[in-house]
C-alpha cells in the first residue's frame, strides 16, 4: 500500500468485502485466543471457595494440559469459528453501513457517531453469536468428554433445556456488548487518528489502536461478562442452586452471595489478556484484508477511484489540444 495515499479517504469498500474481512478477521481472532478464553470461561464459574480461582493464567493452562491433556484448552474451538465467521461478517458490515450513515461524509471527529455504529454492530453480531457461545461455554466448562463435538453438545442442550437455552443470556450478552462495542469502536476510531494523523495506510496503528481498545473495553463490562458466563453455563453445573438461577437478576444475587463484590471480577486477567492481542488481530488483518480484496478483485477501478479521491483534479485534453485542469466525474 502506498503511504503517500490517505487510506482513511478512499472510497467505502463495498459491503461484501468489508464482510468477508471480517469473517476472516473474527475467525483468526477467536481460534488464536481461544485456550485463554477457555482459562477464563473456568475462572468465572468457580466460586469463592475454589482456591484454584487465584491461579494465573499460566498455571491455570500447565494444571488443565497436566489433567486433561492440552486437548482440553481447544474443546469447543469449533462452535466459536462456525459462528465467529458469519457473525464478525454481520458485524463489520453492519459496522461500516452505520459509519456511513451516522458520520457522513467522512466526519473524522464524531465519537457519538462511531459508538452508535457499534451498538448497532453488537446487536447484529450477538443475534447470530450467543448460540454458538453458549455451545462453546458447555465445552469449555467440561472436564470430561461428555460432548464428541458441536452438533453433540447442541443436541443434548435442545433435548434437556430446551431453544430458550441458547437465548437465555441474550438481554444480558446485549446489556455487556452494546456497551463494550461503544467503547471499543469508539475508542478504536480515536486512537487509530491519534496515533496515525496522516491517515496514510498503517499496520502498527491499526494493532496498537485495536489492542487499546479492546483491552480497555473488556476491563469495563467484566462484571456483566461474569453474569452471561453464569447463565450460558448453569445448565452443566453440578449445584442445583446455580442451575435454578432465574434471569439477570438472580445471577447477579447468586455471584454476590457467593463471592462479594470480588466475584464480578473473576477472570479479568484473562479477560483482558483475550482481547488486547485478540483485538489487536483482528482489526490488524480486518484492515489489511478489506484494502486486499478490494486491489484483488477491483484493481483498475480502485487506483482511479483512490486517485480522484486525492487527488479530485485531473489533466482533461481540450478539442484544441491543450491541457487544462479539470474537476473529475468522481468528486463532483
Amino acid at each position: 500500500m502506498d503511504d503517500d495515499i490517505e487510506y482513511e479517504a478512499l472510497p467505502n469498500s463495498p459491503t461484501h468485502i468489508n464482510m468477508l474481512a471480517g469473517a476472516l478477521a473474527g475467525i483468526t481472532e477467536h481460534a488464536l485466543m481461544y485456550p485463554v478464553d477457555s482459562i477464563k470461561t473456568r475462572m468465572q464459574m468457580q466460586s469463592s471457595a475454589a482456591s484454584s480461582s487465584s491461579l494465573s493464567v499460566s498455571a491455570a493452562i500447565a494444571r488443565i494440559s497436566s489433567a486433561e491433556g492440552a486437548s482440553a484448552l481447544w474443546r469447543g474451538v469449533t462452535s466459536v469459528i462456525v459462528g465467529a465467521g458469519p457473525a464478525h461478517a454481520l458485524s463489520f458490515g453492519v459496522y461500516e453501513s452505520m459509519k456511513e450513515r451516522f458520520c457522513p461524509n467522512g466526519d473524522s471527529s464524531n465519537v457519538l457517531g462511531w459508538a452508535a455504529a457499534g451498538a448497532c454492530a453488537t446487536i447484529a453480531h450477538d443475534a447470530l453469536m450467543t448460540p454458538f457461545d453458549v455451545i462453546k461455554q458447555r465445552m469449555q466448562i467440561e472436564s470430561g468428554a461428555r460432548f464428541s463435538g458441536l452438533q453433540s453438545c447442541a443436541t443434548h442442550i435442545f433435548k434437556n433445556e430446551g431453544l430458550r437455552a441458547f437465548y437465555v443470556s441474550y438481554p444480558t450478552t446485549l446489556l455487556m456488548n452494546i456497551p463494550f462495542h461503544m467503547i471499543h469502536f469508539s475508542s478504536y476510531e480515536y486512537v487509530k487518528q491519534a496515533l496515525n494523523p496522516s491517515r496514510g495506510y498503517d499496520p502498527k496503528s491499526h494493532c496498537v489502536a485495536g489492542g487499546l481498545a479492546g483491552g480497555l473495553a473488556a476491563a469495563l463490562t467484566t462484571p456483566l461478562d461474569v453474569v452471561k458466563t453464569v447463565l450460558q453455563t448453569k445448565g452443566s453445573s453440578e449445584d442445583a442452586v446455580v442451575r435454578n438461577i432465574k434471569g439477570l437478576k438472580g445471577a447477579v444475587g447468586l455471584i454476590y452471595r457467593q463471592s462479594g463484590w470480588n466475584g464480578f471480577f473473576r477472570g479479568i486477567g484473562p479477560r483482558v489478556m483475550t482481547h488486547v492481542p485478540a483485538t489487536a488481530i483482528s482489526w490488524t488483518t480486518y484492515e489489511f484484508l478489506k484494502i486486499w480484496f478490494v486491489g484483488t478483485a477491483e484493481a483498475p477501478s480502485k487506483v482511479a477511484a483512490a486517485t480522484s479521491a486525492v487527488l479530485p483534479f485531473r489533466k482533461v485534453e481540450c478539442e484544441n489540444g491543450c491541457k487544462c485542469s479539470s474537476v473529475s466525474s468522481s468528486s463532483v
